[in-house]
């Protein structure tokens, strides 16, 4: 299926041979537009609410979850991710200390067994506790990347330490211990299996070798119980809608931890099989704005189901529109491939601004982002996503209004990344951005354009010497007549859906 699809896509036959792409965590950035506008948006409205922190950091100071298995369990970590993602971006104080407050009331929150945990013991691994772990585990690693407060990031490693090692105890071949893929009654236990991502990053900090050994056995267990996703990628014979289990987002969230693993084992057939499961993705299922899943929250070969579909309102959930954002991000930083980038963008200015309630939370359940994005207008709205109840029924909230603010935030982020030999520019945002050459001296990225509304784009560079590197410019694959001009001289025929790669003595001012 793969050669077949390469047949008829013959610019994705064979990946770019440009560096890898980075984003650079020093950066300053200052954009405008409605990138800037919806990040800055939902972190008013949203990630300084210290009250809407404290509600889900009770939620580990007793079992709710004890009666339905749910997953409320995953609120704090997954906003926490988009949270430190946005603060990456914005650098303001005051989110900074909303997020330093909630991560000290989480870590008073762990029990006596190390565990962050909305089960009982009796409850325990079972349902989505694992993700909700996962996520527990994901929030403090993206904390910990931001916090200043060396004790504080000690603290924070410890404690997770100590929650992943109780998983370790309890999960794996050992007697008496449980399957990870028997560790949920849902979807073959790929939500489970999805912990493999937090678990590699936990190793990077700390190399535990033990942390290692437990992401090796859950890639070697395949992910599901009902079959070896990662080896029905490897194979490429199948999209992704033909697995055993085809629940979007969950299926996607265990590939961005075959991503980890690859980058820590270097074992090439692990990236091969993620840039199957990507392109065939693509190819099946990924819609005209950017999402998948025109049955509910499942792959269905939504590229062909979209056009004859009832739209009940029900599809297209805002946690796949973030999680193949947050795929092709990580995509794109491994393989230097624009055409991750393009999805980026068509996710962004597509699903997922469409999908955030800009009347300030007094519409939609009071949430800040839509959970479904219908194809056609005027049934938007009609249904929470990942519906919870806490507080005894007098609070709630929904997955989809937690995960929001990593792709608003992953837009910004990914605007200008830098590589070995220069820079990428990618969403042609205004505003600057403050990065590093390959030689290690200030450049300022400073963008005039109203794009996409408009196609002119000009760019000036900031520098205090002349250097020789390359500026790596994306030329949208929906483009079909690009021209480039350096200091009014035109660069020659760059292709729609790739870099163009312009080597130059660059000067202030060019």
């Amino acid at each position: 299926m793969l050669d077949a699809y390469y047949a008829d896509n013959p610019q994705y036959a064979t990946r770019s041979d440009t560096d890898s792409l980075f984003v650079d965590g020093d950066a300053v950035l200052d954009y405008a537009g409605i990138a800037d506008e919806t990040a800055r948006f939902i972190e008013k409205i949203q990630l300084k609410d210290a009250d809407l922190w404290k509600l889900f950091v009770r939620q580990f100071r007793g079992t709710p979850d004890d009666e339905d298995l749910g997953w409320r369990c995953e609120y704090w970590g997954k906003m926490m991710r988009g949270a430190c993602m946005t603060y990456q971006y914005t650098r303001d104080e005051e989110l900074y200390a909303v997020l330093t407050g909630t991560v000290k009331d989480l870590l008073s929150a762990q029990d006596e067994l190390g565990r962050f945990s909305t089960y009982s013991l009796e409850k325990e691994l079972d349902g989505w506790d694992l993700w909700g772990r996962k996520y527990v585990l994901l929030g403090m690693l993206h904390f910990h990347e931001i916090c200043r407060d060396e004790a504080l990031r000690e603290e924070i490693i410890a404690a997770c330490v100590r929650h992943a090692d109780y998983v370790i105890e309890h999960i794996g071949d050992g007697e008496g211990k449980k399957q990870i893929t028997d560790a949920s009654r849902n979807w073959g236990g790929i939500n489970s299996s999805s912990i493999l991502e937090p678990i590699v990053r936990l190793y990077n900090a700390t190399g535990l070798k033990r942390l290692l050994g437990f992401a090796k056995y859950i890639v070697d267990h395949g992910g599901s119980k009902n079959g070896n996703i990662f080896a029905i990628a490897l194979e490429g014979k199948k999209f992704p809608f033909e697995y055993p289990d085809y629940k979007a987002y969950e299926l996607m969230s265990c590939f961005e931890g075959l991503i980890e693993y690859y980058r820590v084992t270097h074992e090439a057939k692990w990236l091969t099989a993620c840039r199957n499961f990507a392109l065939m993705l693509r190819a099946s299922d990924v819609t005209v704005i950017g999402c998948c899943g025109c049955t509910h929250e499942l792959l269905d070969h939504s590229a062909v189901r979209q056009t004859f579909t009832k739209y009940e309102g029900i599809m297209q959930e805002t946690c796949v529109t973030v999680t193949w954002m947050k795929f092709c991000a990580q995509m794109l930083w491994l393989t230097g491939e624009s055409l991750f980038a393009d999805e980026i963008e068509r996710s962004a200015f597509n699903a997922l601004y469409g999908a955030v309630n800009s009347y300030g939370c007094k519409t939609n359940y009071g949430l800040p982002f839509d959970s479904y994005s219908p194809l056609l207008a005027q049934i938007r709205g009609r249904k929470t996503g990942g519906f919870k109840w806490m507080e005894d029924k007098t609070a709630y909230y929904g997955c989809c209004a937690c995960i929001g603010a990593a792709g608003t935030a992953l837009v910004p982020l990914n605007n200008v990344l830098t590589s070995l030999g220069g820079v990428a520019v990618n969403f042609y945002l205004p505003g600057e951005a403050k990065t590093t050459t390959p030689a290690g001296q200030s450049l300022t990225i400073r963008c005039d354009t109203k794009y996409p509304a408009d196609g002119r784009i000009r760019l000036e560079l900031g520098l205090t010497a002349p250097e020789d590197f390359t500026i790596s410019f994306r030329v949208p694959d929906f483009s079909d007549k690009t021209a480039i001009a350096v200091n009014g001289k035109r660069v020659d025929d760059p292709e729609p859906g790739r870099y163009c790669h312009v080597g130059h003595r660059w000067r202030d001012g060019d």
